[in-house]
């Protein structure tokens, strides 16, 4: 009788710790706006795959990028934190060594990790080039064990770098980063560690180049939106594959799928692309900022459609709390919150406002309340009501003078506190070591010019290239059907 109570409670310790250790597949867009999807009610595009994960999962109304450009949010989501404190100001900019960064903490316990398709913390601008073997700023350099990528965005038949083995691939970039990523997956999913697995597309990213089928249903569109539309199609199929092969691998119910964009829709493509929200990218207003978000864990967290804001930032402190990991995987101060009570039901309202830097714009966002300014040393600010006015086209400041204050002393009081990290405060040495490198063109970088040559025979980098000095091509890629 004792064996067998021993026994079912060592099952049920396992069964739990199998329950707390859950597959982790982080999935982000690159410039899909807020209104690009099906359940929106979008007027052309469908979009059946990520509807069924939203209706199968927790569906946000208000999730929101760490920054309205690309760079910036990826390093909020690998460190949890606004990612002017880590020196990624922009698109281009470098992710710091002294950074602690979830791929980190998920290798140190017992995860495998792998990431696949668009990096952009390396510190190089222009068309996703394959990064290099030794580039110090690599994702093997933040945690990753395995990674297929490119140093920014990439379209059809990209040229990717397996661990800096160039492999020249073909078809449509979004079915091939997940190919690549389900060949990871189906390599260690049956293994007895668990997997954290990062799949960035570069897809609706310009320049738009979709496969004739995935753009027939545009043909009344001019050419760019026809690209553009056709290319969230081919993103659309190619997370439904992701979410069957789950499936098929019997992984489904332990395995934590977070989808999200990494920044607001782009402006200039019809129909438009952020909802009816005001801005696109590189606005702070909400549709620079605010993305599709959804998150899916069959089992596990309750089908609904929520208006709790959530963002970015609160992607690595809610693993860690859901995972039971120690306080020191994570480097503070930190901007983002544990989202772990949400996922089994609502919670009520925000308590920790979310905060957003990019140059000299800036925001804070509460449960209700927005306020914002193009000039945070200068002003002015505007004060805005999410939910009675969630296209912000009226300022309450004069309205709610006392909102108004209190959000204004906690948004200049948080940027003073970015202002300190992003001097290196936050790190033991008490400063940036080593320092942040400039962010430049690959075609301007020295270790890339061997291959300019050669590349510029490629369509994506042609005009990258165009007036760079050339010198000799490396050869070597290899190909792939």
């Amino acid at each position: 009788m004792f064996k067998s109570l021993f026994f079912l409670t060592f099952l049920a310790a396992g069964a739990l710790q199998a329950a707390e250790r859950p597959n982790i597949i982080f999935v982000m867009a690159d410039d899909m706006g807020w209104g690009q999807t099906g359940y929106r009610g979008h007027p052309l595009l469908k979009t059946p795959n990520i509807d069924a994960m939203a209706a199968n999962g927790l569906r946000f109304e208000r999730f929101y990028a760490g920054c309205p450009v690309c760079s910036p949010t990826r390093a909020s989501v690998l460190t949890g934190r606004s990612p002017d404190r880590a020196g990624v100001l922009s698109h281009g900019y470098a992710l710091r060594l002294q950074e602690k960064t979830i791929s980190q903490a998920l290798k140190g316990a017992g995860y495998v990790t792998g990431h696949f398709g668009k990096w952009h913390l390396d510190g190089f601008k222009g068309p996703g080039a394959p990064i290099l073997k030794d580039d110090p700023r690599s994702p093997g350099a933040f945690g990753f064990d395995q990674w297929v990528s490119v140093t920014n965005f990439y379209d059809q038949n990209p040229l990717m770098s397996h661990k800096g083995e160039f492999i020249d691939f073909k078809g449509d970039s979004s079915d091939v980063v997940v190919d690549e990523a389900l060949k990871f997956i189906e390599k260690h999913h049956a293994d007895a560690e668990p997997l954290f697995t990062v799949i960035w597309y570069g897809t609706p990213h310009a320049p738009f180049k979709a496969l004739e089928a995935d753009k027939a249903e545009f043909g009344a569109l001019d050419k760019s939106s026809q690209d553009h539309y056709g290319e969230l199609v081919a993103l659309d199929r190619s997370l439904g594959k992701l979410r069957q092969k789950l499936r098929d691998f019997g992984i489904a119910e332990k395995t934590l799928l977070v989808f999200n964009s990494d920044n607001g829709g782009l402006p200039g493509i019809t129909p438009e692309t952020v909802g009816g929200l005001r801005g696109f990218k590189g606005s702070v207003f909400e549709g620079g900022l605010r993305v599709p978000g959804i998150i899916e864990w069959p089992g596990v967290v309750k089908p609904r459609v929520s208006e709790f804001p959530v963002c970015t930032m609160d992607l690595f402190p809610t693993v860690v709390d859901v995972l039971g990991l120690p306080e020191d995987v994570l480097l503070k101060p930190l901007d983002g919150m544990s989202l772990k009570p949400l996922l089994a039901g609502e919670i009520g309202e925000r308590q920790k406002a979310i905060p957003f830097r990019f140059g000299t714009k800036a925001a804070l966002t509460g449960q209700r309340y927005k306020i914002l300014t193009e000039n945070i040393g200068m002003g002015p600010f505007e004060l805005y009501d999410l939910v009675a006015d969630p296209n912000e086209t009226q300022d309450i400041s004069a309205e709610k003078p006392d909102v108004f204050e209190k959000m204004k002393a906690d948004l200049l009081a948080w940027n003073v506190t970015v202002d300190a990290s992003f001097a290196g405060k936050d790190y033991p040495e008490g400063k940036v070591s080593p320092a942040d490198p400039e962010s430049i063109a690959w075609t301007d970088a020295p270790q890339y010019k061997p291959f300019l040559e050669e590349w510029s025979k490629r369509w994506e980098y042609e005009s990258a290239i165009k007036g760079t000095p050339k010198g000799g091509p490396k050869k070597g890629a290899k190909k792939k059907k």
